[in-house]
């Protein structure tokens, strides 16, 4: 019993032990997550020009819980813990391609980098840089280059704004997958081929489309060739008539040869043996339906 009692009491000496060991491990992981988004907002600053001076308020050098939180265009989670929710920098005079040090801003929602003079294309992995984005607006920059695939495994996405930019290409198809989607232009591009089929439940106009000549597809105008073109319809009948051919040619033949057979019962062995001779001939043809169907050509009928 004795020995039962001190082992309990050993087994309470060590929760303490135990807590600390978990605190440590999870306040480590805090540390590194608001350290990475701090490093964020500083590649950003690092990576834009900066012409009216709005990066240039974000000081680094306090180190205060949260201090992050008081940036212009910053929003978190909680404005007592460095982690962003949105970085909204719409409209500050930015210059640059696409900042890659958002990727440290692990936690991140929502991007706005719109009404700037950001160049160059839109990362071909971007859904490794922003996968938990539900807002996304590049509209009115400079970007250039196709619509990177890779856009579309950014499942959570609700908006997507890439309109007014220099796109060009064509509007990945898969955007239709993405069901979470509220928002989408890319009006006023370089845009051509045919435009996603979105649910029903997402109403997009010509307007979100506008301004891209080489669109086409509900709600624009059909596609050209949309549909089977005549020769892919016209060539089902040319084949049924073909086989009827053969198969009217076959039996004209098998009705041919019980003819022949019953005259030949009545005319002389030589008479017979020349009408059988003839019926070999045609049986030839008959062969080759059936070995070559493939190869019976226009000038094989003709020989018949």
């Amino acid at each position: 019993m004795a020995a039962f009692f001190t082992r309990i009491v050993l087994n309470f000496r060590a929760l303490p032990i135990l807590a600390i060991f978990i605190w440590s491990l999870f306040s480590e992981s805090f540390v590194y997550a608001a350290q990475s988004d701090v490093d964020c907002l500083r590649g950003i600053q690092s990576s834009l020009k900066d012409p009216n001076g709005v990066l240039a308020t974000w000081n680094f050098t306090n180190k205060s819980d949260g201090f992050i939180c008081t940036f212009i265009g910053i929003d978190c989670w909680h404005p007592y813990e460095n982690k962003v929710l949105n970085i909204r920098l719409g409209d500050m005079g930015l210059e640059g391609t696409f900042p890659l040090g958002v990727a440290g801003c692990s936690s991140m929602t929502g991007l706005d980098l719109s009404n700037n003079k950001i160049y160059g294309n839109i990362p071909n992995n971007i859904s490794t840089i922003v996968k938990f984005l539900t807002s996304l607006d590049l509209s009115n920059n400079e970007l250039s280059g196709e619509i990177p695939l890779d856009l579309a495994k950014c499942e959570y996405l609700n908006v997507l704004k890439l309109d007014n930019n220099q796109l060009t290409g064509q509007i990945p198809a898969q955007f239709a997958l993405l069901s979470r989607m509220k928002t989408f232009s890319v009006s006023n591009n370089r845009l051509n081929g045919s435009v996603p089929s979105f649910s029903k439940n997402l109403s997009i106009t010509a307007e979100n489309y506008a301004n891209n000549t080489g669109l086409c597809g509900d709600p624009l105008p059909a596609c050209p060739g949309g549909g089977a073109s005549k020769k892919t319809k016209l060539a089902p009948i040319v084949g049924a008539a073909v086989g009827f051919f053969f198969f009217f040619y076959w039996h004209l033949l098998l009705y041919a040869q019980g003819g022949w057979k019953e005259e030949g019962r009545r005319s002389s062995r030589q008479q017979m043996g020349k009408e059988y001779e003839g019926f070999q001939r045609h049986q030839g043809k008959i062969d080759l339906y059936f070995l070559g169907i493939s190869a019976f050509t226009y000038n094989n009928y003709l020989a018949i």
